[in-house]
Parts: structure tokens; sequence; C-alpha cells
């Protein structure tokens, strides 16, 4: 029975591997020859053992890389002292345990590679076998899958030599069973292997890094995963093209940004070679992202399913990113972080020294193109309170995307004055329904209603439509950007434009929307703020933040008022208690309308913007 059940399962893999062979002769790789250069020593995946005697020695006089070492031996501590792993899901998810998984791996693997104490290996070999001993990796939901087989890939290669030969059967057992077997069905039929977004390199990079940890000794699995990898990753890697812009917004582009390291350099350690996919363009260029699209409170421009408040804390790949295109400005950027928060284990398998050069000052703004267009510009860098706006063109219908072309974020005064709420629960029914009509539209979060954006007729932006910058001028006194929202808003309006600009020398914003419309409607302006807002249906609105101040003034239309709404909701969405919105209601707007809204911050010297020059958007 045993050899039957082994003849069945060889009859299965051939099988997946004869139909995989065929998508992935498109890659151009030759399956035969793809584990030609393969070291086939352990431990060969990330961090070799030469990079650790490199970082050792680096370590003696690095105070930066002395701190991260001390961080990931208390994370690794602490992993000893968690919960048993066990099979339990969230929803349709596993996610959370094989991220948990992985953790542990990093830690606890990089802990014992680092000191030579057997606590933790014998605590990564506990939970190796834990998980390999699960009844799957819930394939039907491919990410933990990819995760799961990226952290027992890893753990495997990095805790070899500490295993016996007994031990590591059992893993590759585990790790064959539930991450490459289900890997080979999965480029047969997954519609992620066909993606452009985070799927894509999270789902290639862990079967990339699964298959290479055991590929000495199992083969056939790399050379029929990496050619399927290498033909799959291209479309997601493109979309960093031209400037490295992450379409899912910057909490996604951390998720899928990180496993494109991953993925690479498990590539270039195991094979020494990348096969040229950093050349892919956008992707010298993409570490500027987070940094351009956090503001001085540390938060992103938080468009897509970011998570609420995302900032901009640790995000280890920027030392990879630095590495790889020798770039100091990231490897700085990405010690300013760690320098305030935890560093983590990748931190140290991507090391790179703090610049001691001087380097250029950055420019105050900067226009990433792309499928999702953005445009930030600030008054300073390295001030918290400076003033920063955010904005966004691109198209309703990616991957986590909202009804929020046009969409902007503010900052002065160290606070975030117009905010955007960010993701709702992924588990609520019908999440990611998000056709016309789809009922992810009926999300307070997800619709144009929680955003700052222009509404008529009651109605959300065509969870369809399109937009695109029409003009972008930055680094100057008075930068700004103007973005086409007509086919947002097509049922009600000919034309609709919105211009968002930085005025009187960069201490004030004006947001101006020019509409044509087709025929009378009401028509809804307004913003969402955590701050306490004073308005009688007055032209001028005064907000509070703590002791910090903003001044909202409508310029245009002439008679018209700021009112208050609340923008609470009841569960099973997210509540967003105290959360509220400064509108402004015309509603019997017709024919060519004006709505410019000039947001001043009360500055510490007392000054205050009070107006601005008003022209048609489009001449600008």
């Amino acid at each position: 029975m045993t050899r039957l059940l082994g003849f069945v399962s060889l009859l299965v893999v051939s099988v997946l591997c004869c139909a995989v062979f065929g998508q992935a002769a498109q890659s151009g790789v030759n399956a035969s020859d793809v584990l030609s250069t393969l070291d086939r020593k352990h431990p060969r995946l990330m961090l070799k053992d030469e990079d650790m005697s490199r970082l050792r020695q680096l370590h003696k006089q690095d105070r930066a890389l002395q701190k991260c070492v001390d961080d990931v031996l208390e994370q690794a501590d602490r992993s000893l002292r968690d919960r048993p792993l066990t099979y339990q899901k969230i929803g349709p998810r596993l996610l959370h345990i094989s991220r948990r998984c992985m953790q542990r791996m990093y830690a606890l693997g990089l802990a014992y590679r680092w000191t030579g104490e057997e606590k933790y290996a014998r605590g990564a070999v506990e939970n190796l076998l834990t998980v390999c001993d699960f009844k799957d990796w819930n394939p039907s939901h491919f990410l933990d899958t990819a995760e799961m087989s990226h952290a027992v890939g890893l753990g495997y290669d990095w805790l070899y030599s500490y295993m016996d030969e007994g031990t590591r059967k059992k893993v590759r057992q585990g790790l064959i069973k539930n991450g490459m077997e289900a890997g080979l069905a999965a480029y047969q039929k997954q519609w992620w292997r066909r993606s452009e977004h985070n799927w894509n390199q999270v789902c290639n990079g862990g079967m990339i890094v699964g298959a290479l940890a055991i590929a000495e000794s199992d083969p056939q699995y790399a050379e029929v995963i990496i050619p399927a990898a290498l033909e799959s990753l291209p479309r997601a890697l493109n979309s960093y093209n031209p400037d490295g812009a992450w379409m899912e917004g910057p909490g996604y582009w951390s998720y899928a940004t990180h496993y494109t390291a991953y993925g690479l350099t498990a590539l270039m350690t195991a094979l020494n070679t990348d096969f040229e996919l950093l050349q892919t363009p956008g992707l010298a260029k993409t570490g500027n992202f987070p940094i351009y699209t956090a503001g001085p409170t540390g938060m992103f421009v938080n468009f897509a399913d970011c998570g609420e408040r995302s900032s901009r804390r640790t995000a280890p790949c920027m030392f990879w990113l630095a590495r790889t295109f020798d770039d100091p400005v990231l490897a700085q950027d990405e010690h300013e972080a760690i320098a305030r928060y935890r560093a983590s284990p990748q931190h140290i398998v991507w090391y790179v020294p703090n610049p001691k050069e001087t380097l250029p000052p950055r420019d105050l703004d900067r226009y990433f193109r792309g499928r999702v267009e953005v445009a930030t510009f600030r008054s300073a860098w390295g001030d918290r309170d400076a003033l920063f706006v955010g904005v966004k063109a691109g198209y309703n219908q990616v991957n986590h995307g909202h009804l929020d072309l046009g969409n902007f974020e503010l900052d002065a005064l160290g606070e975030r004055w117009a905010r955007d709420l960010g993701s709702d629960d992924y588990n609520m029914d019908g999440y990611w329904d998000s056709k016309r009509g789809g009922k992810r539209w009926s999300y307070y979060r997800l619709n144009s209603s929680s955003h700052n954006v222009p509404m008529l007729a009651g109605q959300d932006q065509d969870p369809l439509a399109r937009s695109a910058f029409l003009k972008v001028s930055a680094n100057n006194a008075s930068p700004f950007a103007v973005v086409d929202l007509t086919d947002a808003y097509k049922a009600s309006a000919k034309r609709v434009t919105r211009g968002v600009r930085l005025v009187r020398n960069r201490k004030a914003a004006l947001i101006q929307d020019d509409f044509e419309l087709k025929e009378p409607c009401e028509l809804l302006w307004g913003i969402t703020t955590d701050a306490k807002i004073t308005a009688d249906k007055s032209t001028t609105a005064r907000l509070n933040i703590g002791d910090k101040k903003l001044i909202a003034r409508i310029l245009s239309p002439a008679g018209a008022g700021f009112g208050v709404e609340s923008a609470e909701q009841k569960p099973p969405q997210k509540t967003n208690k105290a959360v509220s919105r400064l509108v402004l209601r015309l509603p019997k707007a017709e024919g060519e309308v004006r709505i410019a809204i000039l947001l001043s911050p009360v500055w510490k010297d007392g000054e205050v913007v009070e107006n601005a020059g008003l022209q048609p958007v489009d001449e600008w």
C-alpha cells in the first residue's frame, strides 16, 4: 500500500509538472538548466555563512547594526515564550499563522546563527515540525501556502546543519506535501499567476524560497517552479513602471516589495542570478514611494485598503533596494526608521551601513505616474509641523481600490487634518464584490461618502472610472496638480476637474473643483477629519485638534456655507467614532459651478492665509 501511494503521488506530480512546463516555457528558461548554478551547500538562502562573517566584523563598530542584533535577539526570546502554532483560520484565511511561523523562523534562525545557542534552534525546529504536521497550508487562499512555504523553506535551509536526517526528512515531506505539490497545482490553474498585484509577488516569492530550499534533494520542484515564477513575476514587477509607485497603496507596496526582495534574493544567493528581473523599469526607483507618500506626521497618503493611520515605520526591503541599486538615500531613510522603531531580522539580512557622506537635499515635491498616479507637495523636510498635501488619480478597479479618484490628504502643525479612513474588515460579506453595483461599494470606508472627493446627485464615483493628472507643477513656490475626474461623474457632469495647490509660499492649500453639470443636481463637497469643527453655515469653519487650529474658507461659490456631519457607522463596519465630515452642500447646483476651499493652518507665529487668487483650473 505504501508503495502504491508513493507511485500515485509521483504520478500526480509528473502530470502537474508536464502541465506547468508548458506554461513556464514562455519564460525562456530551460528547466533542465535552471539548477546548473545551484549552490548545493546550506545555508544558501538570503544570508550565507560568508555574509554572516562580514556582518560580524561590521558589528564590532556599527552601532546601528548592534541595535538591530539586540532587537532580533529580544524578538527571538519572545518567540520562545509564545504559544505553539495551531491550525486556526480567521474567515477563509490561515495567513496569520503562516506569518507568525515566518517571523519565528527569521528571528529564531538568525538568533541561533548569531549566538550558537541551541535554545533558538530547538525552538525553531519545534515550530517547523508543528506546521509540517498540519493537514494542509490552506491552498484555497494561496497566500497562506506561499508564506508558509517561505517560512519552512527558510527554516529548513538555515537549520539544516542542526537537524538530524530524520528531522530533515519530516520537514522536507511537510514542505513537499503542503507547499510544493500545492504550488505545482496552483501554477496550473490559479488566477494569481497572471495577476499584476501583490498576490503575484507573494505567491511566486514563497514558492521560489521553498523550492530552492530542497533543490539538491528534490530538484523536480525547482525545475518547474522557478521557470513558472519567472514567466509570472514580470506581470507584477511591471506595475512599478515608470516611477516606482504601487497601485495598491503604500501598505501593499510594503507587502509586494518585501516579497519581491525575498524572491530575488533567494535566486541570487542560491543560483547567483536574478534572471534580469532587476532591470524591470521602475524597480530601482520604488524606494522613493514610501518616502514621498509619508507626510510630516509619518502617516501615508492612505489610499486603497491601507490600514487606518498607516505610517512610515520600518521596512527592511528599503535596505535591499538601497543595496541592490546603490541608493544611499534609501539607506539613510531606513536608518532613521530603525533609530525610532524596533528592527527586524530582515534588516540584518539586507543590512546597509548608514551613509557617511552628506546627501543632497530632497525635492519638496514628487509626481509618481503609473496605473494609480500620486502627487505630493510639502513645505519642508525634517519639520513635523510642515504643510503637506498628497493627491491621487488612477483607476477605481485596481486591486484593493476605493471610489476615491482625486482624494487628497493634508498634514500641518504635526496633525493630519484631512484623512482617509483606510480599509474595513476583509471578512464582511461582499467585501471583494467590486463590480459596478457590487456590495463592496455599500461599505462607507470604501465608497465615495467617506473620502475627500465631491459627490453629485448623491451618487458614488463610477466604480469603473479612470482618471489622470492633466498637469503637475512641482518644486516651485506654488506647486499644484490638476486631475481630470470627468469619467468618475459622467452620469451627472460633462466635465469635472480638480486642482490641488499650495499657495502663499506653501503656507496654505487651495482645493478647487470646476464642474460643468448636465442638469441640476445636489453637489456635495466634503473632507473627513478627526478635528473638532466649528461651522454654523458660514463661509468659514474652524478646525481644532488639541491646541492646533486650521481655518477652512469658502472662496467660491458666493453665499455657500459649511456644515458638519458625522462619519460614524454601525457594526459590522468600523464605527469611526469621533470622526467628522466638514461639508458644503449645494442642493440645486446647475451649469458651470466652482467650489474653491482654502485650508489655512494657524501657524505658530499667528500667520493665517486668508485668500488666494482664483482662475479656471484648466488655466493653472
